[in-house]
């Protein structure tokens, strides 16, 4: 089994990765690092706790670090587990600032060692129910492509993905998974226009974001909002030979909250009411509607596939890091848009 390390033990760590950890056959969760070490232990006895990053990593047997701490410190960890010779999984958002970013990556090729971001939401069954339709063609050739995140928090909360100057805001919280699904179904786009607000009272950081990504034959368009109250448009994904429409969110994370363990096949499969539409031309050239049903979503596949590569270096990770650093790319694209008030062309990881 590979020995594994949490680094932070927030919201996170405990709905998103603990869960798929003590689930599986392939890791051994052996040290946690938090400054908060009471609750450490009431949730995990047995396991070794730290209270802080540096003395698990010089301490530590762990062979992987996952590191589920604050935005504006994953560069750092994520550097200090590489020198220690240690694999790394960084939740999203990879780095706050891309050259980090390049610089984790030139380390981890240095030491031969697996760099992966922990973008679950390319295992949402929505999703993948996008990638089949794309992959099948369909919907046609793909002309407007419209993805949302939506939330309704119009009270800004005392926490640090609210307040937190160096990568707080929803760019960095939501956009991530928006922007990923994006460049996984279409690659780079040629240009990026973005309008991004902070519209809450209160507010520091930005709390909506549209971003505009411009391609030769297609325009995608993303939005994250905290002001969704009902409703929530996920997917309208525009064809021509007809339309795909989806409302509201993958049910795994809902289901991680509430307690579900992520221990038999059908944990993560949605409702039958939750389906999507599909809207296409029949053979009289006339529009019908029916019913989608999504495809089988897991975000343990992520940490299945993680194993595969930490224990075959020839086995890429379910996420690189180069497509991680992609991400940040168009994320600095869409803050210099909204800075300069147009389009801005952005830069690609080689």
């Amino acid at each position: 089994m590979i020995k594994t390390a949490l680094v932070g033990f927030g919201f996170a760590a405990q709905t998103f990765h603990l869960p798929f950890i003590k689930t599986s056959h392939d890791f051994e969760l052996v040290a946690v690092s938090s400054s908060d070490q009471n609750k450490v232990a009431a949730v995990l006895p047995t396991v070794e706790v730290y209270p802080d990053y540096q003395r698990l990593l010089q301490t530590s047997d762990a062979e992987l670090v996952v590191i589920t701490s604050p935005n504006d410190s994953h560069y750092a960890i994520a550097k200090s587990a590489l020198e220690q010779g240690k694999h790394v999984l960084v939740e999203k958002p990879f780095v706050t600032r891309s050259e980090e970013g390049q610089t984790l990556i030139d380390l981890a090729r240095q030491r031969s060692l697996i760099l992966s971001v922990y973008q679950n939401r390319r295992y949402d069954g929505d999703f993948l129910t996008v990638k089949k339709l794309l992959s099948e063609k369909r919907l046609g050739d793909i002309k407007v492509f419209e993805a949302h995140f939506d939330r309704f928090r119009p009270q800004v909360k005392d926490r640090w993905r609210e307040t937190a100057s160096d990568g707080g805001g929803i760019l960095y919280d939501l956009g991530p998974h928006l922007i990923d699904q994006a460049l996984l179904l279409f690659g780079m786009p040629d240009a990026v226009n973005a309008e991004i607000k902070t519209l809450r009272a209160g507010g520091v950081c930005p709390d909506f974001a549209h971003i505009s990504l411009s391609y030769p034959d297609k325009l995608v368009q993303l939005q994250a909002s905290l002001f969704v109250a009902s409703g929530n448009l996920r997917f309208l994904v525009q064809g021509t030979l007809g339309n795909y429409l989806k409302y509201g969110l993958d049910p795994q994370e809902d289901r991680l909250k509430a307690g579900c363990l992520p221990d038999h096949a059908d944990w993560a499969k949605e409702c039958p009411q939750a389906s999507g539409s599909l809207i296409l031309l029949n053979d009289d050239g006339e529009l019908h509607t029916q019913v989608l049903p999504s495809e089988l979503g897991g975000y343990q596949c992520y940490y299945q596939q993680l194993a595969a590569a930490i224990k075959d270096p020839t086995i890429s990770p379910p996420v690189t890091a180069e497509s991680a650093l992609n991400n940040i790319h168009v994320i600095e694209a869409a803050i210099k848009s909204q800075k300069l008030g147009r389009r801005v062309k952005p830069n690609i990881c080689a």
